[in-house]
């Protein structure tokens, strides 16, 4: 069995222990240590690191097993380990951001199916690798979520659709709904800390920046935020170091699903001169969407959707309700959720706050009209398209033969087949024939050709190969000209 070495620079972290492939020695075995720097490797005597998964400025997480679950269970070890030369003080705060991760997993993640269960929280103390001192590591286990984040999808997709976005937005607003009613901001909502598990389901992950609403000794007398976000993310008042509210959350999810919607980045898709976002010229949504997401972009919480169901409510109805009016409400006690009070100074950072505020419709593409009634009842499924092509092809060479044995190889006879073969297409897509009507049509002109005369003189297996070659040749060409406009309908 291999073991990963969790110690921060290990020339050799990969380790091989061949005593512990065996099932009944992995459970009783005693602590394994690092090859080349001697690091305990049997994290709190269970976990098992086996590869590294990703790293960043505050942390690394490791793919791991829990020896003492009868599956060998997978999780994810988080292990703190801040980077940079950071004060006591500010590596006091890190600490304390990591601890809150843990306790926040602890107290959601059992409650909530779409948030990763907390199994462990410990310290660690070796032996330092200068003489005569010592290295202090904690570490943070929970579930593992087998699948993609939205960062990675988005990668393979280029695009999401309208639906996929709905999903993802109303998916995460349940979620929030229930951070929030829990007295707590995410605080660091974006596309890589939404992740997709293998059955579909979306995970809110990365509670590191979470931010206590409660006077619980979480936060400052003043309310303060940490500093903690995403650039291109974060709205104006978290990136001010103001106090943060559920809009807060909401202004990062309506960014993350720009995002999603146009394929780029939220610095692509701000317009600083002008002051606001122009997203609207990158995707095709219905209006009901743009309105609410225009919304949850404004740059003034109190603005802004007070909570997620909110949002969720102004997506089900069929015109958003306009944004209340800029009035700072007072209260003597903590800042609820409904209409926070603005921030009493907020200098204009990136996005700088606007003098006024911006339009919640920008310009857009001219809307295409409603189809009619018909052309929505002649919508088809991709087999039905290639089905339709494939008899069509077929029986216009049948057909092809027939002609020709009355009128010779002519014009009229080409002009017969092309007005019939059309008729055939109309046929289909107004559903006068359809489904099981195209074998019987099929079939019936197939009976015909038994017919010498009907054959123009040719044998009966050459008219077939003939028929099924047409047939083939219709669908490869139609199948050539969905994918055309596929690819034209998305990049224009």
């Amino acid at each position: 069995m291999e073991i990963y070495c969790t110690r921060p620079g290990c020339s050799r972290p990969e380790n091989f222990f061949a005593d512990l492939d065996d099932k009944m020695t992995l459970q009783t075995a005693q602590q394994k240590f690092c090859t080349a720097c001697g690091m305990p490797l049997i994290l709190a005597g269970r976990y098992l690191p086996s590869k590294l998964l990703g790293q960043g400025g505050f942390g690394a997480a490791f793919l791991a097993r829990d020896r003492y679950t009868p599956t060998m269970r997978e999780c994810v070890v988080k292990q703190f380990q801040p980077s940079g030369n950071l004060s006591p003080q500010q590596l006091k705060i890190a600490q304390n951001l990591f601890a809150r991760e843990a306790e926040v997993l602890e107290q959601l993640g059992r409650r909530h199916s779409q948030i990763p269960d907390l199994f462990a929280f410990f310290p660690l103390s070796i032996q330092s690798q200068k003489p005569g001192e010592e290295d202090q590591f904690f570490y943070l286990v929970q579930e593992f979520i087998d699948g993609q984040n939205l960062e990675e999808e988005l990668a393979d997709k280029v695009v999401f659709t309208e639906a996929e976005a709905l999903e993802v937005l109303r998916e995460i607003l349940n979620v929030l709904k229930f951070v929030h009613e829990n007295n707590s901001i995410h605080r660091d909502i974006k596309p890589s800390n939404i992740m997709r598990e293998r059955t579909g389901r979306l995970y809110l992950l990365d509670f590191g920046a979470v931010k206590q609403q409660v006077n619980q000794g979480a936060v400052t007398s003043t309310g303060s935020s940490t500093g903690i976000y995403s650039m291109g993310f974060a709205p104006p008042e978290q990136m001010s170091g103001a106090q943060v509210y559920p809009s807060t959350d909401l202004y990062a999810l309506a960014v993350t699903v720009i995002t999603l919607l146009t394929g780029k980045e939220p610095g692509d898709l701000y317009d600083s001169y002008n002051n606001q976002w122009t997203w609207r010229i990158y995707a095709q949504v219905s209006d009901t969407l743009e309105a609410v997401l225009n919304r949850m972009l404004l740059p003034t919480p109190n603005q802004r959707f007070s909570s997620a169901q909110e949002v969720m409510d102004a997506l089900e109805a069929q015109s958003p309700p306009p944004p209340p009016p800029v009035t700072p409400t007072t209260s003597s006690s903590s800042p609820t959720f409904i209409n926070p009070p603005q921030p009493t100074s907020q200098p204009p950072i990136n996005p700088p706050q606007p003098t006024s505020q911006p339009p919640i419709n920008p310009p857009q593409p001219i809307p295409q009209p409603t189809p009619p009634v018909s052309a929505k009842k002649a919508a088809f499924s991709l087999m039905e398209i290639l089905g339709g092509a494939a008899f069509t092809g077929f029986t216009g060479g049948l057909l092809s033969f027939a002609l020709r044995s009355f009128l010779g190889l002519s014009g009229i006879s080409f002009g017969l087949l092309g007005m019939i073969i059309g008729g055939l297409v109309y046929a289909q897509y107004r559903r006068l024939i359809e489904g099981k009507d195209l074998p019987i049509f099929a079939g019936i002109a197939l009976l015909l050709m038994f017919i010498p005369f009907l054959r123009a003189g040719f044998p009966f297996l050459y008219v077939m190969v003939v028929a099924i070659l047409a047939g083939a040749a219709a669908v490869a060409i139609t199948t050539i000209f969905r994918l055309v406009y596929l690819l034209l309908s998305r990049f224009l």
